[in-house]
C-alpha cells in the first residue's frame, strides 16, 4: 500500500516538472525574435543578448513602471519632450557601468498596454526607434520589462558602446597595456 502511493507520489512529482511555466522575460524573447526577424529582411546581422545592456534595461524599466503612457514617453515621445532622469548615474553604477562605455549606446523605452506582442514590436519597428534598429553599428542588445512598460538597450562593439562593466574595462585597459609594452620589449630584444 505505502508503495502504491509512493509510486503515484513520484508520477506526480515528474509530472509536475514537465508542466511548462510561464516566464517574465517571454516578452523579452519574444520582442528579440522579432527584432532580429526585423533586421534579417534588411540583411543586416543578428543582435546578440548582452548581459549588462540587459541589467541597464532593466534598471531602466524599474523607474518607467510607476509611469503612465503619454507622448512624452516611450517611443511616441516628441523629441526634446523625454523625462530626464538625474539619477542616471547610479542606475548605471547598480550594473558596474559607467558613461564612457554606454554613451554609444540606445537606449529605447515603449510603453504598451499588456504588452501586447505585436504591438510591441511595432512601437519598435514603425517608429522614430527603427533608426537604432536598422544602425549596423548596433551589435548587441539588453531587454527589460516591467508592467506595461519594455525598455530596449541597444551596444555597439566598440568600447564606447560596449556595455562592459567598469572593472573588466579597466582590467582590459590594463591587459592591453601590457601587450603593448611586452610587444616592444620583446621587439627591442630582437634588434639587438
Amino acid at each position: 500500500m505505502a508503495s502504491s502511493w509512493l509510486h503515484l507520489l513520484l508520477l506526480l512529482s515528474f509530472l509536475g516538472m514537465n508542466l511548462p511555466v510561464k516566464c517574465d522575460t517571454d516578452e523579452e524573447d519574444t520582442l528579440l525574435q522579432g527584432l532580429n526577424k526585423y533586421r534579417r529582411s534588411l540583411n543586416l546581422t543578428a543582435l546578440t543578448k548582452n548581459e549588462n545592456a540587459e541589467c541597464f534595461a532593466d534598471e531602466m524599466t524599474d523607474k518607467f513602471k510607476n509611469q503612465p503612457c503619454t507622448n512624452t514617453t516611450g517611443a511616441n515621445t516628441v523629441p526634446g519632450t523625454e523625462p530626464g532622469f538625474s539619477d542616471y548615474p547610479d542606475l548605471l553604477s547598480k550594473c558596474h557601468l559607467n558613461v564612457s562605455n554606454t554613451r554609444d549606446g540606445s537606449v529605447m523605452p515603449a510603453c504598451v498596454p499588456n504588452l501586447v506582442p505585436g504591438l510591441v514590436l511595432s512601437n519598435y519597428t514603425m517608429s522614430q526607434y527603427s533608426q537604432s534598429l536598422n544602425d549596423t553599428k548596433f551589435t548587441g542588445v539588453g531587454i527589460g520589462s516591467e508592467g506595461d512598460w519594455i525598455v530596449v538597450v541597444l551596444t555597439t562593439s566598440t568600447p564606447e558602446g560596449s556595455f562592459v562593466p567598469y572593472n573588466a574595462a579597466s582590467l582590459l585597459s590594463k591587459i592591453s597595456l601590457i601587450h603593448h609594452l611586452l610587444f616592444w620589449f620583446i621587439g627591442a630584444l630582437l634588434m639587438f
